[in-house]
């Protein structure tokens, strides 16, 4: 075999640079025909031969030294001089156009150089040619040039912000160049560009503020705003890299947003005041979505959200108690009719700012707070003598009763209904509404004055999910016993057709209550006349043949009678009292009684006749004050109990956390009660530490 000729290394790389002048010559556009395969087959052996011959003629080193060098001397001679002699985006352009020519010479350069990178660099741990020629690149182009490139590209994004038309495609080239330079790492593009481009950008948009907060209103100026950033966005998606976006939009939103909150929202007849004022939704919303994106930005909008609702709220409370006092003055009896109003306006109030909530400020949970916050201040606050807790009730009381004020479809019943369950949410007296509403539901159930079964059951769903089980058991007790009193009634009367000698000789209906559901109602020994004690015999002998177990006691203060009265000149049917009944009764037989003989005959005292509806009123708070002091004396043993020993002020925030999905409980009144428990030797005080106290089994 014929022993291959050694190539010593001038006259092999003498071969070597015409191949890299006529690569040189096909990038720099001169006529020069494209590399054959044969081309590039040979250019390849040379290198492949005169790294594996024998040493000393093993050139490797050299020619790893060369292929560098083969890029410094093009740069150099060629590629500097061009860039160096063109401004702003000509040098731009020629950079784009040298940077991807050098990219060309690399990747065919390293072809050529190929079997350096399989042996020698390997084995020697050197970098790679394709990392070589970018870095000649980077050392001898991009580290002169990257401070002109960065701020001729500054520039056209400013003149862009201005309005004028640039060429985008061209930036991208540019920017993508300090992506690339980076070889996998963004430092460059970091430290030499956008650091610099953000800084630019922060001083645009100051600047723009600066003059936007003076001239402009505030929907104008979150207009301006709005549409900058999505001007920025659109930048990073032509020509920025993607990482780009929060960080600038991070810049604009301070200095537009977050410098100018405060003296934005407060612009005397367009910031957010005047916008919630004017019912300005697509500006409310606009603003949301703006200031949801900075720290804290939603903050001052929320506060302003609640005392605009607060305001309003308070003045429909001055607005019913101003009316109220007119309509005293004029002596008309419309009281009941302006607390009507006054609910139904509070239920619209409320309507229109959930729908903000819930719209212009995207359900967020800080105006839901705001929202609730809001209506606490005034929903708690006294109108016309009332408490809410009570207006709420006779609200519901007018929609439910045959003949209430309010005529509505039954969708609409159950709409309101909804809505005032949902008011109820912010009244601290839960349990003054339940009392309230739970003698309104009596009456409307004892007296037949119920509209519908139906709404009465929906309603005490909704009060029952939102304020547990224990809130709606005894009303929900009522409706069922009204229920059975109407089975208990057929039976009655089956009985009575059964039983021909059991006659109360008059039409009889019994409704049989249950004792624990049911307002306590006094029950006196009245002196029945002969024809109604018939009747209470008859039905208690039915009543035994139900039941040995059970007493029942006669309230004659909620039973009604139909009598027929004769007088002259014509007959009368009149509807009355058990009470009424029984006094008419005794004038069958006697033409003239007085007062005090009616009340003799009848076995009743002063103190036995009906309270008026203002005394009502007062009974219902004093039997809602005497259930708070049962309920705060259960909570504190409670507590207690499971703590064994523990400090004044945590037993109070205790106490109050338990309490307060019903009531309030006043400080003072807990206080009061810890004193009892401890007379009555569930408590002692801690003999170090009075302010501590245990709890004694």
């Amino acid at each position: 075999m014929n022993e291959r000729k050694t190539i010593d290394l001038e006259q092999g790389w003498e071969f070597m640079q015409k191949g890299i002048t006529k690569l040189k010559n096909i990038l720099e556009g001169l006529p020069e025909p494209q590399f054959s395969s044969e081309d590039y087959m040979m250019l390849y052996t040379t290198i492949y031969n005169m790294c594996t011959q024998k040493p000393p003629h093993d050139y490797s080193q050299q020619l790893y030294d060369k292929y560098r060098e083969s890029f410094e001397e093009y740069i150099t001679s060629t590629v500097l001089p061009s860039l160096r002699e063109k401004h702003d985006e000509f040098m731009l352009r020629e950079l784009v156009k040298r940077w991807s020519n050098h990219k060309v010479m690399v990747r065919w350069l390293s072809r050529f150089f190929h079997y350096l990178d399989r042996y020698f660099i390997a084995r020697r741990s050197l970098p790679p040619l394709n990392e070589v020629g970018l870095t000649c690149f980077r050392e001898l182009v991009y580290q002169e040039l990257n401070a002109k490139v960065r701020d001729a590209v500054i520039s056209l994004i400013d003149q862009e912000r201005e309005g004028e038309q640039i060429d985008r495609a061209l930036l991208k080239n540019v920017l993508y160049i300090f992506v690339e330079i980076g070889m996998g790492q963004m430092d460059y593009y970091e430290n030499d560009f956008e650091a610099t481009m953000l800084k630019d950008t922060a001083a645009y948009y100051s600047r723009k503020a600066a003059n936007w907060i003076v001239d402009d209103s505030c929907p104008d100026y979150m207009l301006k705003s709005e549409e900058c950033l999505k001007c920025e966005k659109d930048r990073v998606s032509h020509y920025l890299h993607s990482s780009s976006e929060p960080k600038l939009l991070e810049k604009v939103q301070h200095e537009l947003l977050s410098v100018w909150e405060t003296r934005l929202l407060d612009k005397e007849h367009s910031g957010c005041h005047a916008l919630l004022r004017d019912d300005k939704v697509d500006d409310l919303s606009r603003m949301f979505r703006l200031f949801s994106k900075i720290p804290r930005g939603l903050d001052p909008i929320s506060s302003i959200f609640k005392q605009h609702v607060t305001a309003e709220g308070t003045a429909l409370v001055k607005q019913a108690e101003d009316a109220a006092s007119t309509k005293k003055a004029d002596k008309k009896d419309v009281v009941g009719m302006q607390e009507q109003v006054f609910v139904r306006k509070v239920i619209e109030l409320h309507d229109k700012y959930l729908a903000y909530v819930n719209d212009c400020f995207q359900n967020h949970t800080l105006f839901h707070k705001a929202l609730k916050e809001a209506f606490e201040v005034f929903c708690n606050k006294g109108v016309i003598g009332s408490s809410s807790a009570e207006l709420l009730a006779t609200f519901c009381d007018n929609i439910l009763k045959k003949g209430g004020s309010e005529k509505l479809s039954d969708e609409a019943i159950e709409e309101t209904l909804e809505k005032v369950v949902k008011l109820l949410a912010y009244i601290s007296d839960k349990d003054l509404f339940a009392e309230f509403y739970r003698k309104k539901l009596a009456r409307r159930l004892l007296f037949d004055k119920s509209a519908n079964d139906d709404h009465e059951r929906s309603i005490l769903t909704k009060l029952k999910q939102q304020c547990g089980g224990q809130f709606t058991s005894k009303m929900e007790g009522m409706v069922t016993d009204l229920t059975l009193a109407r089975e208990n009634q057929a039976s009655f009367e089956e009985y009575l057709s059964n039983n021909p000698n059991a006659n109360p000789g008059i039409d009889l209906t019994v409704t049989v209550l249950t004792t624990g559901f049911w307002p306590s109602y006094k029950s006196f020994d009245l002196n029945l006349p002969a024809e109604m004690v018939k009747c209470v015999e008859v039905f208690r002998d039915f009543y035994q043949t139900k039941t040995k177990h059970r007493k029942l006691t006669w309230i004659y203060s909620l039973g009604t009678c139909n009598l027929i009265g004769k007088f002259e000149p014509k007959t009368m049917e009149l509807i009355v009292t058990t009470y009424q009944a029984s006094a008419l009764l005794l004038f069958n037989s006697s033409d003239r009684l007085s007062y005090s003989e009616i009340m003799t005959q009848l076995n009743l005292t002063d103190d036995d006749i009906p309270l008026p509806p203002l005394d009502e009123k007062k009974k219902v708070i004093e039997d809602v004050d005497k259930d708070r002091r049962y309920a705060i004396d259960a909570s504190i043993v409670r507590i207690m109990k499971s703590r064994k020993v523990l400090g004044h002020q945590q037993l109070v925030m205790e106490c109050v956390e338990q309490l307060g999905r019903m009531f309030k409980p006043d400080f003072k009144a807990i206080k009061k009660r810890i004193e009892d428990l401890i007379t009555r030797d569930y408590l002692e005080r801690d003999k170090d530490n009075p302010n501590t106290f245990r709890y004694l089994a």
